[in-house]
């Protein structure tokens, strides 16, 4: 029975053994298979050199750490160096953060807002002058910055000259009419006013006092006059700004300044009257750009009924053109060289291709494109310094001079 025994496990031994070492045959054969089968497609995408992305200009001729940053060299192969692109490894890709956006039309508000300051109107501004020279007989009780309205008495003045000439006149009114001409042409001439001739033609007797009024209602900016002066002809008595517009002064970005045009309606809003919108228009563009926040000015013209602007209020307006319809792609997405604008497109295959654009405005973190991208195109994002660096290692982006282009193959540790 012993024997027996011994003998079937012997058989059993036996037939695991030659079963083992069949399979392992078989797996060695695969294995071997496997390798001649992948041997020939690695040998066909061979490296030309090793690259860290942060500093393409340095190659090595072998993989590793990169000696500039913390993280392994990038190979380089043959079939990226392709003028018609840029192929990039997607793991490489995926650890430095490419990210794509699309290319999208959309309708873009040209419309802005600009804050700034109510002032007066300065083109509506009058000069009260003496027209002969005289006595200050009396001034009314006026300062700088009262408001007063058209026609209010400022002073009056006392013309001695005037006294001897109006009772010539009256002497010879009732004479030769020709002599009374000449007599009343000389009251006009020693610039006495129509209105007072007539008040000495209808009372009969000399009037040496001018009254001074003002021609418009308005705020009184200079005041020059005082009681017992003695004024010559010309004299400046006061200064008045009128009321009836004031000007609001806004800074506008200076990429926004195509958007402005003399004459357009503008919608500003009032701090002081929230719910209350007022209509103006852009009386004057002016013609200089302020070095230190690169803005100019604009002054919008504001009707004032009732005088309740006040100059120092704060107000924004609403500044633009209507909307229009237009390729958008993120900001971030535009590299600007100095000499032109260019984002990078990817093509069939996965293979990004720098394109030069002519851009428009920006609006919202996304710039405009008016020229060189097509509705529904693929573009980076983020990244770009990625997709530069191996442009420029393969000559897709031309420029005068590429320090790559000429660096030797260094080997690792030099």
């Amino acid at each position: 029975m012993n024997t027996r025994t011994l003998l079937i496990a012997a058989l059993a031994l036996a037939a695991a053994v030659a079963a083992g070492y069949g399979l392992g045959r078989l797996n060695a054969g695969a294995e071997h298979a496997a390798v001649a089968v992948s041997a020939p497609v690695e040998a066909e995408r061979k490296a030309l050199y090793w690259y860290d992305p942060m500093k393409p200009e340095a190659r090595f001729d072998k993989p590793g750490r990169s000696p500039f940053m913390d993280m392994d060299l990038v190979p380089k192969y043959a079939d990226q160096m392709s003028s018609g692109g840029v192929a990039v490894d997607p793991r490489v890709a995926q650890s430095l953060g490419l990210r794509l956006a699309v290319v999208t039309r959309e309708r873009v508000a040209s419309s802005f807002e600009a804050v700034g300051t109510i002032g007066f109107n300065e083109r509506d501004v009058v000069v009260v002058q003496t027209r002969t020279a005289g006595f200050v007989e009396r001034v009314m009780p006026h300062a700088v910055g009262d408001v007063v309205g058209a026609g209010a008495l400022l002073a009056e003045l006392r013309v001695p000259e005037w006294a001897g000439a109006q009772m010539e006149y009256l002497a010879l009114r009732s004479s030769e009419a020709g002599l009374a001409a000449a007599a009343r042409q000389r009251l006009v001439l020693l610039g006495m006013p129509e209105a007072l001739i007539a008040d000495v033609e209808r009372q009969g007797r000399a009037q040496p006092l001018l009254a001074i009024t003002s021609p418009v209602g308005g705020v009184i900016m200079e005041l020059g006059v005082r009681a017992g002066m003695s004024l010559p002809m010309g004299a400046t008595l006061a200064r008045i700004n009128g009321l009836a517009t004031m000007w609001l002064e806004v800074a506008v970005p200076e990429a926004q300044a195509g958007q402005l045009a003399v004459g357009r309606t503008v919608a500003v809003t009032l701090t002081a009257y929230p719910g209350t919108p007022l209509q103006g228009r852009i009386a004057a563009v002016l013609p200089d750009i302020s070095r230190e926040t690169r803005t100019l000015r604009a002054r919008i013209e504001l009707p004032n009924p009732g005088a309740r602007l006040k100059a120092g209020m704060a107000g924004v307006a609403s500044l633009g053109a209507p909307a229009e319809e237009a390729l958008l792609v993120p900001s971030e997405a535009v590299i600007r060289t100095g000499q032109r604008a260019l984002v990078f497109v990817v093509d069939e295959g996965g293979r990004y291709r720098p394109v030069n654009v002519q851009l428009g405005r920006e609006a919202g973190g996304r710039m405009v494109i008016t020229q060189g991208l097509q509705e529904g195109q693929q573009v980076v994002a983020s990244g770009q310094f990625l997709i530069d660096s191996e442009a420029s290692l393969g000559g897709v982006v031309g420029r005068t001079s590429s320090p790559a282009a000429s660096a030797p193959a260094m080997e690792m540790g030099k």
